[in-house]
């Protein structure tokens, strides 16, 4: 390892205690490493605003880093274990290449405001990401909530219930998705703040140009204070999650739905065969792994929202235990959108089995409509529920599926599913 850069006169280096004090936390770089370059880009921009570094070096400095950037993504540079993380690398990187212009990029920061810059550029990235699969997601949906509507059986306490359609179960993931998007818009909103040249915290006696480096990174606004700026840690990256773990949610339920679907008992749902695998030792078997799967991903992300929150009993200002949190974001940002990423083809190409479908609407299922039919027409609800339900077995006579959905008319459902008004809710996503 390459010596610290905390690394004083008379002090003794453990090499276990270093390793254990690095962990993975160099190889985690490796995720937010283009993104420190950009943000020392910037911090060079604004060092040399004020004078402290000259014109030339913040020329010299700026071709390092873009140089960097190229050997990084190249192969050629590579970030390992001779560094004790992401930031020494660049600075180990300059000083050999620059001598003392390398020396001085550190002024007026730490590490402290190092990793969260690069982090909060990072995490913008995977909440566009999220938000983009969540309406690509809920357009896949509206446009087969769109398509003939199948008589679908609609269940509640995993009971067959009343009438329902395809169209409706595509409508309200649709909805789900639109929301979802909207959430991750939203918590973009509250991280685009620029914690650069808040130091470790309590700020420094130089004129930072922090205006400079909010508009160089792009971000709407300065994180004023030094010390938000470290409460913030952890705070912000639960909220990331949350959004994510948010369209988990939804995509947890859809997954059951198909679990349920492609079971033989249902045989409601034909997945496409690459959305499915072999048994090891069953040779008749094609299994619905990847739908399990994507049910499943919701542990992932929670766990790793729950390993930051618990990291996060600390008092105010810098504490290490923060180094922690960083794996669990990665894990936990990569597993959620891996799995949302999927969604769009497997619901686009997913078959509906008709007959089946048909099949398991039962005449009880009419139950409802005709409890409703007799209250509008005067007859007390209470009296008109009692009725039907004496009668349930015989309400289907005379009446089809087809008919129960035309009859519909409440809005947003079988006969008025307001496609056009999700639409336009997704649309404006992109005002």
């Amino acid at each position: 390892m390459s010596q610290p850069l905390w690394q004083k006169s008379n002090i003794k280096i453990d090499a276990r205690i270093m390793q254990f004090l690095a962990g993975d936390d160099v190889l985690l770089d490796r995720e937010f490493f283009l993104h420190d370059i950009t943000a020392s880009k910037a911090h060079v921009e604004g060092l040399a605003n004020i004078g402290v570094v000259s014109a030339d070096e913040a020329s010299a400095l700026k071709r390092e880093l873009d140089a960097l950037t190229e050997d990084f993504r190249a192969g050629a540079f590579v970030l390992d274990e001779r560094y004790e993380d992401g930031h020494s690398a660049i600075e180990a990187r300059l000083t050999e290449r620059l001598g003392d212009a390398g020396r001085r990029v550190h002024t007026g920061r730490s590490r402290n405001d190092q990793i969260l810059v690069a982090t909060r550029l990072w995490l913008k990235e995977q909440l566009a990401a999220l938000e983009q699969h969540c309406k690509a997601i809920a357009s896949v949906c509206l446009e087969r909530a769109a398509q003939p509507a199948i008589p679908l059986p609609g269940y509640t306490h995993l009971q067959r219930a009343v009438v329902s359609s395809t169209a409706m179960w595509f409508a309200g993931f649709a909805e789900g998705f639109i929301d979802n998007a909207l959430r991750a818009k939203q918590t973009a909103l509250l991280i685009d703040a620029n914690p650069l040249g808040t130091a470790a915290g309590y700020g420094v006696n130089l004129k930072l140009d922090r205006e400079h480096t909010t508009q160089a990174l792009g971000f709407a606004r300065m994180q004023v204070s030094p010390i938000y700026a470290q409460l913030s840690r952890g705070k912000f990256e639960m909220a990331v999650l949350e959004a994510i773990a948010g369209a988990l949610l939804d995509l947890r339920r859809l997954a059951w739905d198909l679990s349920l679907f492609t079971t033989a008992e249902f045989d409601f749902v034909k997945l496409p065969s690459e959305y499915t695998t072999g048994s090891s030792i069953m040779p008749n078997k094609r299994n619905p792994d990847v739908v399990e799967l994507l049910r499943a991903s919701y542990a992932s992300v929670a766990a790793a929202r729950t390993e930051i929150e618990q990291l996060l009993s600390l008092p105010s200002g810098y504490q290490r235990d923060l180094q922690f949190s960083k794996g669990s974001l990665f894990h936990g940002c990569r597993h959620g959108l891996a799995a949302l990423e999927l969604v769009p083809d497997l619901l686009a190409r997913m078959a509906w089995n008709e007959p089946a479908m048909r099949a398991a609407i039962e005449p009880a299922m009419y139950a409802t409509d005709v409890a409703i039919e007799q209250a509008a027409a005067g007859v007390p609800f209470r009296d008109a529920y009692r009725a039907a339900a004496d009668a349930a077995a015989s309400a289907g006579e005379g009446r089809t599926p087809e008919g129960s959905l035309a009859a519909r008319v409440s809005p947003g459902s079988g006969n008025d599913l307001r496609l056009d008004e999700l639409r336009a809710r997704l649309s404006r996503l992109d005002g």
